[in-house]
């Protein structure tokens, strides 16, 4: 009985055409007049990697993009000796689509991540770097949506 359950739902699936929403032929690559980035360079990068941006100086007649990232970590909490127990930290990316210096489109996300202090310090950079890719994830999951609809 559970086997024909199974059977009926995976053909129900197959069937109706179901995708999952992020696959890599999303968006194809989109190329831009002009490329402006300012802040964190390693969440910038990965962004327009992972997007597949691309700047094409011969083509004036597209849009130009502006990519702003900010990335901060903050003490949260600290013990009664002062030190601390808790980070938090956040992104901020901001993607600015204009032409002729008329903005098209003006997008904001930010996400932010708090976790507890490390005893070993080397674990602690290496899991705020975690942390930091986790961060950009969510928000390039956003930017496909937002970019997509």
């Amino acid at each position: 009985m559970i086997k024909k359950f199974i059977l009926i739902s995976l053909m129900f699936i197959i069937s109706c055409g179901y995708q999952p929403i992020y696959v890599n032929k999303v968006l194809k690559d989109i190329e831009f007049y002009k490329i402006s980035i300012e802040g964190d360079k390693e969440a910038n990068r990965i962004i327009l990697d992972f997007l597949s941006i691309e700047e094409n100086k011969l083509n004036n007649n597209l849009e130009e993009l502006l990519l702003k990232s900010t990335y901060t970590i903050e003490e949260l909490s600290k013990n009664s000796r002062g030190q601390v127990i808790s980070y938090r930290s956040k992104i901020n990316v901001k993607l600015i689509i204009q032409k002729d210096q008329r903005i098209l489109k003006d997008f904001s996300f930010t996400e932010d991540f708090a976790y507890n202090n490390r005893d070993n310090k080397f674990e602690l950079i290496e899991y705020q770097k975690d942390v930091k890719r986790n961060i950009i994830d969510k928000i390039l999951e956003e930017i496909i949506i937002k970019l997509n609809v």
